[in-house]
Order: C-alpha cells, then structure tokens, then sequence
C-alpha cells in the first residue's frame, strides 16, 4: 500500500499539472503559442487598382512569386517514406525552371537554416513551373506587389507603399481603408524557433485580377500634357518648384493636378524625401494679382464699385506710412476696372478696396474661407493665413496689401477654389479627386458623399468680373503680342516672396488662372512657377504660356472649344 501511494503521488502531481496548464492557463499559452508560431508575420492586404477617369490604371497589385525551401522536407514525387533529398538533387531539378545554375542554387540550400527564402519577385508562370515539379519542401507563396505604370506623373497625387507595403503618401495613405479589399493571405505557420514551416502559403487562386477599382476624376493625357508643359518651363526658367491644376468649375473635380518636384514612387527610396509632399495642396504662398478678381467680386458685393467704376492711378499710394507702388512705378491715370487688371494696378485696387471698411472686408474674407483648409479628399491640405479682425480692422496697411493679393496667403488648391466660385456664379465647390468605386461595367459601386454647394457671390457679379477679365485678357492675345487667341478670361500675378521678414524683389512666385471657355465656364486653370531665374520673370512670361498649352490639350482632347478659339 505504501509503494502503490508513492506511486501514485506523481501520476497526481501530473493530473494536477496538466489541468492547470490546459484548464486554467490553457487560453493565454494558446495565444502565446500562435504568437510564437507566427512572430513577424503580418496578413498582406490585397490592394484595390487606382485609375484615371478613362479607366488607365495608374497603381495596381502585381501578382509575384516568392520560393521557400525547406531542405529537412525535401522529397521527390514517388519517393519512399522518410527518404530525404540532398540539397544538390534538389537543386538539378529546379535549375532549369528557375534559370540559374545549380551550383548557384545549392550553395543556398546548403548550410542554413530549416527554412530557406529561396527566391522572390518571381512571376506565377515560373510559380506554376516550380509546383509542377511536386518537390516536398519547396513551396510557392504568391504574394502583391504594387505598381505605378505612369512614374512619377500622379506621384504626388496617388503616392506609394513602401517596402513593408504601409502607406506612406498621397491617396496610398489618406485612402487606405477604402484600398484595401476584404480578401487577406492565410498566415504562414511557424516553429517555435521562428522557422516557417511548409504550410498554410498562399495559393495560386488566392490572388485575383477583378478587384473594383478606385476611379479618380484624373485625366492621365490631361495630366501628361500639363506635366510636359510645366517641365518645360521649370528647364526654361529654372524655377524651384511648379503646378498645374485644372477644375471643373461646376463639380469640384480635378481633371489634372501636375507638380514639380517629383519622384517616381516604384523606387520611392531614390527621391528626395522632401518631394513626397503635394505641395500645392500643403503649402501656403502670397497670390498676388491673381486674387484681384476675387477682390472686385467683393467690392462689387458691396456695391463700391460697379460696371463703369474708374479710379484713378496715379503711380503710389500712401497708407499711413507706408507707400505703395505699382509694378516699376508707372502711373495709369484714371482707368476703367478692366484695365485695372489688364495693367495690373496696384494702386488701383488699394484705392477701389479702401472703399470698402476693413472689418467689412475682412469678414468677406473670412466668409470666403481663407483661414480654413479647403475641404478635399487630397491628403494634407492646409489652411491659409489672415491677420485676425482686430489687427487688420485696426492697422489699415492690412487691408492695402491684400487688396493686390500680398499679406495673405493660401495654397494654389485654394486659390483655384476661389477662382471656379468666380466662374460658376459664385458657388463655393469641394475640390475632390476621388470619384468612386467602379466596377467592369463600368457601373459606379460607391460615391463619396459631397457637400452642398456654398454660395458666396451672387451670379451677377461674378459675370461682370469674367466680363473684366476677358477684356483684360484680349489685348495680351491681340496680333503682335506672340499668342494665339484663346476662348479664355485670365490674369496673371507676379508676387514678391517674402524673405528674412522682408519681401526680396528678385524672388517672385508667378502665375497665371484662366476660366475657359468666357461664357459660361467649364474650366478653371491655374499655373503656378515658383522662383523662375532670368530676366523678366512675370506672370504673363512664365505661367501664362504654361496655362495656354494646357488649354490647348483641353480644346484637343474633348473637342470642348472650337479649334479657331473664338472668344465667345
């Protein structure tokens, strides 16, 4: 009796142990067990294609091939149970498929760990070929590959994964959710020494072409002839940095947004960090004259000025103590508001805006939505600068320079934003460049949900300033000026940068914005150079000729306008 206890005692210890650990603490070292099994693993998400508003594909999964190889596994097809290949068998047999020596192959089958990566990057064809061969302890795991076909043309739209496949930029990043699909790989099982055992790889099957795609309102040819035009003139003026953007005024959507510096984002790791950035979404910049016509809207608003308005220009104005010129001090005299923009007076628009209150005038710019981020599906869009009411109600100087579009500051988005109000009867609309999910039919599956339009102008205003900046834009296209006629209402800004708290007169930012076709506008244009080197670096000079070979790709490619460029 004695005996049998003693031995009874540690078959008890035993049950006793074995409840603990399956009952008691069975839940937390199963979930320590598959940590374990699976430690730096994580389920790669099969990304939906992103493609233009023709349905060109601008980022999609590649399907790839990755080889594991597992030699304590190696077996050929009819072999005997428990007889195991040497590494160099193994290696005579793939060679051929894989198109490398066998030298090669078994040098790294040999010597290492119990669990290989052979090869990747492969195609599924090679895939196929492998499996084919039956080998025990080969195994084929299909896995996605992001592509951009177009370079670095939508990069700083669309943007890029990096290596791990985590966004990193651009509409990779800000739509992630809406990218990734349902479907996910299995999980590769592994040992308890973190060595990846040969199952639970993702199947041939497992990776599908039908994907519903993300459709941008992008134009990919819309896109290249303004990205070709705007790298023209970055090389003729070695400029800094530049964009075109181009507006449908009635919806919001983007048909090009173009910008240089650029990076191409399937070898994301060469660029410039820096360049990752869509900087005329993110950055802030003094328009200068191209807000003009956002300024006479307002006046007109406020019934300061009207049609046959004139003003005088006598070359300067004083502000307190302040004096401000035009542009190489040239005086106009009295001038009519069309010829306000055509020359581009400064003092024109100080004295027309001085008409109006400051804290008047700051509230329409405030209504305007000036120190707010636009709202856009666009990653990163940022929010313009504004004195606040009581430093600009209280110092006049405020209200002068932003009368001629200095002192403040917005992003170029912005600004087109401001400039399709103009041209659509004055309605604030969302710039957007997502247009959906799509499916092969072609069928919207989703639409993103848009606000209701805002209205800040009143149509008849907007049409006398389209009107003014027409008759502006006529005489610059007059025979002799070197440009052939366009359908377009424009103006062009030169704006001084500012530098170390002063404005450099050598560093300009210039522009050009053009609403086409004149009556009844379907198209906000916007180009914009930044630091251009060389003499007369202007508005009309740089961004201007950008503008209008953009216009000319629209007038081509949607047989919008007719090809003789009537005015309308």
């Amino acid at each position: 009796m004695v005996v049998f206890f003693l031995l009874l005692l540690p078959v008890l210890g035993l049950a006793g142990r074995l409840f603990w650990l399956q009952v008691v603490q069975g839940d937390a070292l199963a979930q320590q067990a598959r940590s374990r099994q699976a430690p730096s693993i994580r389920p790669v998400a099969i990304r939906r294609p992103i493609v233009d508003r023709q349905g060109e594909v601008l980022a999609w999964d590649e399907v790839r091939v990755r080889i594991w190889a597992h030699p304590v596994y190696f077996q050929f097809p009819g072999d005997r149970d428990g007889q195991r290949r040497s590494a160099a068998e193994v290696s005579q047999r793939l060679a051929p498929v894989l198109n490398l020596p066998a030298a090669d192959l078994e040098q790294r089958l040999s010597g290492q760990g119990s669990s290989i990566r052979l090869l990747e990057h492969l195609s599924p064809e090679t895939g196929e070929l492998v499996k084919a061969l039956g080998i025990s302890g080969i195994d084929v795991e299909i896995y996605p590959q992001r592509r951009y076909p177009q370079g670095e043309l939508f990069a700083n739209v669309v943007g890029f994964l990096n290596l791990e496949r985590q966004p990193q930029a651009g509409l990779e990043l800000s739509r992630n959710t809406q990218l990734q699909q349902g479907e996910r790989s299995p999980w590769r099982l592994g040992a308890g020494a973190g060595a990846v055992l040969p199952v639970h790889t993702l199947s041939m099957g497992a990776i599908t072409d039908d994907a519903v795609p993300l459709q941008l309102s992008l134009d990919a040819r819309l896109q290249r002839a303004a990205y070709t035009a705007l790298s023209a003139a970055m090389e003729q003026w070695t400029a800094t940095r530049g964009a075109v953007m181009v507006m449908d005024v009635h919806n919001g959507e983007l048909l090009a947004l173009a910008s240089q510096p650029s990076f191409d984002p399937g070898r994301f790791w060469q660029a410039n960090p820096r360049h990752f950035r869509g900087w005329p979404v993110e950055d802030l910049y003094e328009p200068g004259s191209t807000f003009k016509p956002v300024n006479l809207a307002i006046a007109l608003e406020e019934g300061v000025i009207h049609g046959n308005s004139t003003v005088h220009d006598t070359g300067s104005v004083v502000v307190e103590s302040w004096t401000l010129h035009n542009n190489r001090n040239q005086v106009h005299g009295v001038i009519t508001m069309p010829q306000v923009l055509q020359v581009s007076s400064n003092v024109g628009m100080v004295k027309t805006m001085l008409r109006l209150s400051r804290e008047r005038y700051w509230r329409w710019l405030h209504r305007l939505e000036i120190e707010q981020a636009p709202d856009t599906d666009l990653p990163g869009a940022t929010a313009g600068q504004l004195k606040s009411l009581q430093v600009f109600r209280s110092n006049p100087i405020h209200a002068a320079t932003a009368s001629f579009g200095q002192g403040i500051a917005l992003t170029p988005l912005k600004l087109l934003q401001l400039h399709a109000a103009l041209a659509n009867g004055g309605w604030l609309v969302r710039p957007h460049v997502v247009r959906g999910l799509r499916n092969n039919g072609n069928a919207m599956v989703a639409t993103p949900h848009l606000p209701q339009r805002k209205r800040v102008f009143q149509e008849a205003s907007t049409a006398t300033v389209r009107n003014w900046m027409a008759a502006a834009t006529r005489p610059a296209q007059a025979p002799g000026a070197g440009l052939q006629p366009r359908p377009v209402a424009g103006k062009s800004g030169t704006s001084q940068k500012a530098l170390h708290g002063s404005y450099d007169p050598d560093t300009v930012i210039t522009s050009f914005v053009a609403h086409l076709p004149t009556d009844q506008p379907r198209f906000v244009v916007l180009a914009v150079v930044d630091e251009p080197r060389g003499q007369e670096t202007y508005g009309t000079t740089v961004a201007l000729p950008v503008t209008y070979r953009v216009i000319d790709s629209i007038m081509a490619l949607d047989n919008l306008l007719p090809a003789h460029g009537g005015t309308g």
